[in-house]
Order: C-alpha cells, then structure tokens, then sequence
C-alpha cells in the first residue's frame, strides 16, 4: 500500500511539473509582441484594436507652482469637475479646478481651536455636499471637512471585542454613500470593509474575501503529511487594493487575490452581484507570462451606465468593462513615453478624460478620447439608456474600425433583440459567439413564427378535419343507399 502511495504521489508531481512547464512556454508565447491596444478575442488570442484614449497632457507639482509632489498616492473628482490630489509625501491635499489649474492647498484645519495637520494621508473621497474624507493613516483616523475645509468630525478607531486587543485602525481609502455611511478599507484588516454610520460609529464589516488557493498549493496540501502540513503558510483571505461608489450606492471593489474575483460588485449586504458574461471574468490581462504573473488590480473607478475601469499596477495597464463584463479597450503601459508609467496608484475621470496618478513620477497624466474609443463608449450608453436604434448604428461604426471587436456583434445583436428583429439578433449573436443569447433569440423567433402561422394552421387543419368527417358521411351515406337498392331489385 505506501509503494502504491508513493507511486501514486510521484506520478502526480511529474504531471504538475509537466502542467507548469507547459504553462510557462503557452505563457511565455502568449505575452510576446503584444502592443499596448489590444483586446482578447472569444478563442483567447490578443487581437490589435485601434487605440481607445491617448495622452495629451501631463501636470506636475511643478506647473502647479506649489513645489513637487511628494509620492502621491490617490485622486478624486467631484461631480463639478474639482479635482483632489492625495499629496501624501508632503502631507497635504491639493485642490484643481476643472482646467487642472490650482484652487487650494489643505495641510491643515482647526481642531477644538488647535491647528491640526495631516500625516501621510493615503485616501480621499469627496461627497456630493463637497465634503471632504480623508484617510489620514499616519494619524489612524479618517478626518470629516466641510466644503469650507472646516472640521466636521474625526472618525478613530473603534473600541469592538470583535476586534484584536493590539489592532491599529490604519485607514487607507475610502468612500461615502448618500446616508452618509462611510466604508473604510484599512490595512491589515481581512474581514472586509469597516462601515460607519453617519456619526462616525462602527457599525459592521461588509464584503469580506473568501479564502483563495491556487489548486497546485492546494493539491500539494492534500499529498502531504500531517507534519508537512503543518509547517505550511495558513490560507488567509485577501486584503482588497481599493474600493469605489457608484450613484446607486454599489461597491466596486479590487483585491490582490489571483485564483479568485478580483474585481467585485457588492450590494447592501456585502454579496457579491458583479456580471461577468464577457468571454472571461474581468481581471486585467488574460494572458501573461510566468515572469510577470496575472495583472494586479489597484484602483478602479466606476462611471455612467455601469461601465468600470481598473489600473494594473503591473503593466501600467487602464482596462475598461461594460455592465455585462466585456472588455471594452485597453490602454496605457509602463514605460518612459508619453502615457506609459513608472507607479501608476489612482485613476479617476473627468469629463470624457481619464487622469492616471503616477506615485514615483509625482504627475498627472491625463488620457483624451479617440473618435473609436468615444464611437464605443456611446454605444455602451446609448444601449444602457434604451435607445437601440442609436446604439445599433455606433456598433455598426464601431466595426467598421475594429472588425476584431466580438463583443460589438453582441452589442448588435441586443439592440435587435430589444427591437423584436429576433432572426436578425441570432446571426449577430452567432458572430459574436453569444450562444445564451442565440438561445433566447431563437425560441423567441420560434414563438413568432407560431404566433404568425398558428391561425391559418389550425384552422387548415380544422377545414380539413371538417372535410374528411363529411366525405366520411358522404361515403356511408352512399355504402348505406347502395346497399338498400340491391334489397329492393332482390
């Protein structure tokens, strides 16, 4: 029996080692001579797109004129275009208007009549009141302006027995909902998001990780020993990198969890409700090589009609998704030119521009629509917002310029579908490799084609039921005369 045992453990080893060395060389081709716009077709493979966004601009500490920014590391835009800059080097959060021209610099506010600063600040979001939230995670406290950068309140650690006696509450972002709960992301902290009320109280945690193995680990936790097992690093969950609101009060939410849901969508009760019916599960690049490892999401910011856009630290990669999960376009790179990055840390937009945060090269970069990339985006909307006739013709344009887009032929189909053209719908479903939706299309077709046909069908087939039961008389009646004459002749 352990002869058999080791047998058995040695041919799996062998078959992973194969499996990985097969993957590295897949991996390895995969990533060659791949550019910096591009999409993945429904077979997997990366397909040229013509660029979605391109760079046009980039802002400094220095054309701000209040001295260079100091590893800055987040940035917000307020719904009247205002932008704020995490400086957290330099311990300050600096105000731009719309133009990116300076407006203020907050380093300080009024504390009970003490003048109180920030230390290393790491997180910022901005409410529809203009009030301010600032992770001020040196201090261990989240800090409440007012749209006059006056204190509200502080929000400090909570004193909870479901908490560690040594825990540090280390605010890191964060974001505000319309009741004015705040949702922290804190380091160190595995069970989710804090949420507090609107009075600064601690409330609950929401969207905790679920625990995440890799199957290799996995399976080589199930072939070892007691004794090995318990020399092994204990599966823990994984923290999430960054966290975003939309209007309706869902979070977004990235973690750096690559087996899992690296991108999330959660309701009120912290359950995870994100789409994903694209080709594959939205997580940044589908395919890299072994050297790299999959994309590392850390920051995403969520706009109209339910698309998002995540950064990938990695690769300095901005990746945009439709409600549904399909990878719109891809942009952005690390690199030396312009739009390429060395740290990219936030990514927020303003207008129909994107703005990336470089943290190591302290700028702005800021990234404008192309006509493809604007094309594309509105037919997104225009198919949100119901208007199928305007978004059959932008997918149509949109082919026109990227015939490799499969997901557009979707877009095509949808807007048929809603329109009732159910046999036009399935052809574009058929190109776009949509088979649940060829399906709906398809019985619907049918349901027409039975409404249309079932009338003129059944009543044929009643007129000739009808007709077959008075030749049947007609036929009797004659078989019965017949008969009665040959009795008379007789």
């Amino acid at each position: 029996m352990r002869i058999w045992r080791r047998s058995v453990r040695s041919f799996l080893c062998l078959l992973i080692v194969g499996l990985v060395l097969c993957s590295i060389h897949v991996e390895q081709v995969a990533a060659q001579g791949v550019s910096d716009t591009y999409n993945y077709s429904y077979s997997g493979t990366t397909v040229d797109s013509p660029a979605a966004y391109k760079a046009t601009l980039i802002v400094d500490g220095e054309d701000l004129r209040i001295g260079a920014l100091n590893e800055p590391s987040d940035i917000f835009v307020n719904e009247e275009g205002e932008v704020y800059v995490v400086d957290t080097g330099n311990n300050r959060i600096v105000v731009l208007n719309e133009q990116l021209e300076l407006v203020h610099v907050i380093d300080t506010f009024m504390n009970q009549e003490k003048k109180e600063g920030f230390n290393n600040p790491q997180g910022i979001f901005v409410d529809e009141l203009n009030h301010i939230y600032i992770a001020d995670t040196g201090n261990k406290r989240v800090v409440h302006l007012n749209e006059n950068y006056e204190l509200m309140k502080v929000v400090d650690s909570p004193q909870l027995e479901v908490l560690k006696e040594d825990f540090e509450f280390t605010p890191v972002h964060l974001v505000v909902d319309k009741a004015q709960r705040i949702y922290v992301m804190a380091s160190g902290v595995f069970d989710g998001f804090m949420e507090f009320n609107a009075d600064g109280e601690f409330t609950t945690f929401i969207g905790a990780n679920r625990v995440r193995v890799s199957p290799i680990e996995l399976l080589w936790k199930r072939l070892s020993t007691k004794a090995q097992r318990s020399r092994m690093v204990q599966f823990i969950p994984t923290e999430f990198t960054n966290l975003d609101i939309n209007d309706e009060g869902f979070i977004y939410a990235t973690n750096g969890d690559e087996w899992g849901d690296t991108i999330k969508k959660l309701n009120a009760q912290g359950t995870d409700i994100l789409r994903r019916e694209g080709y594959f599960s939205p997580r940044g690049d589908e395919r890299y090589s072994q050297k790299d490892g999959p994309s590392r999401l850390i920051d995403l910011d969520v706009w109209d009609s339910e698309i998002y856009s995540v950064l990938d630290s990695k690769k300095g990669r901005i990746f945009t998704y439709n409600g549904d999960g399909h990878l719109m376009y891809v942009f952005g790179g690390i690199g030396n030119t312009m739009g390429e990055f060395v740290t990219p840390i936030a990514i927020e937009r303003i207008g129909n521009h994107f703005l990336v945060l470089d943290k190591s090269l302290a700028e702005i970069t800021v990234f404008e629509e192309t006509n493809y990339g604007r094309t594309l985006n509105e037919a997104v909307k225009s198919y949100y917002s119901g208007d199928e006739e305007k978004a059959y013709h932008l997918y149509q344009e949109t082919i026109n310029m990227n015939a490799n887009l499969d997901f557009a032929y979707i877009g095509i189909g949808k807007a048929l579908y809603r329109q009732g053209q159910y046999n036009e719908a399935m052809n574009f479903f058929k190109e776009g490799k949509d088979q649940k939706n060829y399906s709906k299309a398809f019985i619907l077709q049918r349901k027409e084609i039975l409404r249309a046909y079932f009338p003129v069908g059944m009543t044929s087939i009643l007129i000739l039921v009808l007709l077959w039961v008075i030749l049947g008389r007609i036929r009797k009646v004659r078989r019965l005369r017949g008969g009665n004459s040959i009795d008379i002749v007789e």
